[in-house]
């Protein structure tokens, strides 16, 4: 490799790490990502100038391919279907990185097979790749599954289901130490294939609300996966790309199941015996005090101190504009407002602050839940919109609720409570919030779009 490419590939690096920095931040978040992006094309166009490629046409046309569904990809997702995205693009990075393990250690039997150099070190590398990398594929595939409804989003689970986990980590295990002492390609694809198997029964048992901590974690998967295949192929880039992906997947994953107040092992495993975090049930038939938006819209409009809690409901109904308007009114009117995000509101970390990002919603006004939780005392009206999980109560007088230990919002120390509602159907955890039922709370059906815009004309007729 030319010292040139060398000195090239190490920009690339450095671009990926200053990338990642800069999407840490929201002022610098687009930066970031324009930064990461092109370096990634420039390392994906550097071989193709110094290397003498085989099948250039192939590759171009892959490209080619890969580019149209990327961009088209991107331009129709809805910020409601970002999770299922980010499962799409892990898995088929994963997978993808299996597959040139694969590649790789076809080309290594010959040489390891005539008392080549190849060390153990670069089959068990190799190794990794191809079982990791498969895991991540199938993993991704069910979490992507689960989330756009094409199966249930509660565990799926089975008689016995541990020993078939664990005989296929067995198998797994000996596979591994056949890739390194006789390496073969059958051996390899047979690696794959039990990869394949530990990523569907590990994402299966794993229901509502933890599937995208399970996305985060299958990440972190993915990036090792890269980061292996990259000491495989001798890039650099790779290496380091790989490395960054894997270490901030691993952190989200566990900053993620702090917040949900669990261990990523009862997040993984909890359904095996009753404790994950199940999804669906079934509409409450108690009684509930409603109100039209003009009822609201006084309590609103007559508020000094007013905090709004988004959640997953208003990306459904696109509904961040006319919420970000109804504020305008309120604050010009004197009111104090903010917006209290809980770390996992919506289906997956920031979700709600790119969603209100969009709606050109000052960032100041986004207030995380530790430093927020203490103002719910001296609040007059507390605005949930769409959300349900993040402030029920069962969180910490509920031992046995699938969201027992979870942080949450403390909306109910607030003067009053309105929620936005479609149903009385419960948050994506399946079970029922008493804060409804809370003398309190006052409830306001229907889609959070419409009903967001009768009580902005309302507050606006006052």
């Amino acid at each position: 490799m030319p010292t040139w490419v060398q000195l090239v590939y190490l920009a690339c690096a450095v671009c990926f790490i200053l990338a990642l920095k800069g999407l840490s931040g929201p002022k610098t978040a687009r930066a970031g990502n324009l930064l990461g992006a092109g370096a990634a094309v420039v390392a994906v166009v550097v071989p193709f100038i110094y290397l003498d490629l085989d099948h250039v046409g192939l590759i171009v046309a892959a490209i080619a391919v890969g580019t149209v569904i990327g961009v088209v990809g991107a331009q129709r997702v809805q910020m409601t279907q970002m999770p299922q995205m980010v499962a799409l693009f892990n898995g088929v990075g994963g997978g993808a990185a299996a597959l040139v393990a694969l590649l790789e250690l076809d080309e290594m039997v010959p040489h390891a097979g005539s008392g080549g150099d190849i060390s153990w070190f670069t089959l068990a590398a190799t190794a990794f790749t191809i079982f990791v990398g498969s895991v991540s594929f199938a993993g991704s595939i069910v979490t992507f599954a689960k989330l756009q409804e094409l199966m249930t989003s509660r565990p799926v689970v089975f008689p016995g289901l541990p020993v078939v986990f664990g005989l296929a980590g067995i198998a797994a295990v000996v596979l591994g130490v056949l890739t390194v002492t006789g390496p073969s390609v059958f051996i390899g694809i047979d690696l794959a294939v039990v990869g394949l198997v530990v990523g569907l029964l590990l994402v299966l048992p794993v229901g509502g609300a933890d599937v995208p901590i399970v996305i985060s974690l299958l990440n972190a998967f993915t990036g090792l996966t890269v980061a292996a295949s990259g000491y495989v192929l001798s890039n650099v880039v790779l290496l380091v790309a790989g490395t960054l992906v894997g270490a901030s997947g691993t952190y989200l994953t566990m900053l993620m199941a702090k917040a949900m107040g669990r261990s990523v092992s009862n997040i993984l495993f909890g359904a095996l015996k009753g404790g994950s975090t199940l999804g669906a049930g079934e509409a409450s038939d108690r009684p509930v005090r409603s109100a039209g938006p003009e009822d609201v819209a006084i309590l609103l409009g007559y508020a000094d101190r007013v905090i709004i809690v988004p959640g997953y409901g208003l990306a459904v109904a696109q509904a961040q504009h006319t919420l970000r308007e109804l504020v305008d009114v309120l604050s010009s009117r004197g009111a104090q407002i903010d917006y209290a995000i809980h770390p996992v509101a919506g289906r997956m970390p920031g979700h709600m602050n790119v969603l209100l990002a969009e709606a050109q919603v000052p960032y100041e006004q986004l207030i995380e839940m530790d430093e927020i939780n203490g103002e719910f005392k001296n609040t007059d009206v507390v605005l949930v919109v769409g959300a349900n999980d993040v402030v029920n109560p069962a969180a910490k007088t509920t031992p046995g609720a699938p969201i027992y230990g979870m942080p949450i919002l403390n909306a109910d120390e607030a003067k009053q409570i309105v929620f936005m509602k479609r149903s009385m159907r419960p948050g994506f955890a399946g079970i029922e919030n008493e804060l409804l039922f809370d003398p309190k709370t006052t409830l306001l059906f229907g889609d959070a779009k419409d009903s967001l815009g009768k009580l902005l004309n309302a507050v606006k007729a006052l």
